[in-house]
């Protein structure tokens, strides 16, 4: 079934389950966080990459209004949910200064094999060791899914999105587990893993970028 969204696209990838926090500044997007608070709804945060929009979205549930400012602008937390296929966009929504779209959910396998996510576990802590990163990572006892470490190992943008794609689980895994493999003979050049881990639960502020 396809459904009317808001559309809020940005030069990066939300994975199911993620928390995302955000500056927001732009009045059209401030316009679509009121909206989303009078209204109750969600919207779907789209990749941009190269200056496209990418097919794979996925739906953003508004969890906080963490800090509003005298000038309008505010900070919020949100978490990632659905993943959809964005079927169609538009600059404005009718009667709004924020973009719309068009999406379809797609179905995402979420039912990992435990031993390969003990085999990405296992070496995300090595890579962690190794770089001096205090991120914690959890266990596969307590719920661990690929998801959970997509923006924390040194993937590019592409990737991430790549990740966010693979609908399939054990695909998604053995992606995973590639590049970690890959990674892990000059893991010691790769200090963008740190910095990312360091500003992990910050409030990004992102130029939202035209179409």
């Amino acid at each position: 079934m396809v459904k009317t969204f808001a559309l809020f696209p940005l030069q990066l990838v939300v994975f199911p389950g993620e928390q995302l926090n955000l500056h927001i500044f732009e009045e059209r997007y401030r316009q679509l966080v009121a909206d989303v608070e009078d209204n109750n709804i969600t919207f779907l945060v789209s990749t941009m990459m190269a200056g496209k929009m990418q097919s794979t979205a996925t739906e953003v549930t508004l969890e906080e209004v963490a800090n509003r400012y005298p000038s309008g602008e505010c900070d919020i937390r949100t978490r990632g949910g659905d993943v959809y296929l964005l079927e169609d966009y538009y600059k404005t929504m009718p009667g709004k200064f924020y973009p719309g779209g068009e999406g379809s959910k797609l179905e995402i396998d979420y039912a990992e094999d435990p031993e390969m996510n003990e085999e990405i576990v296992d070496l995300v802590k090595t890579i962690y060791r190794q770089l001096r990163v205090s991120k914690e990572v959890k266990s596969v006892a307590e719920g661990f899914l690929t998801y959970d470490v997509g923006h924390y190992v040194g993937l590019t943008l592409k990737g991430e999105y790549e990740l966010l794609t693979l609908r399939e689980a054990r695909p998604r895994q053995r992606f995973l587990l590639d590049h970690l493999k890959d990674i892990l003979p000059n893991v010691e050049e790769n200090t963008g893993i740190r910095d990312r881990a360091e500003l992990n639960g910050h409030f990004k502020e992102l130029i939202p970028p035209n179409f």
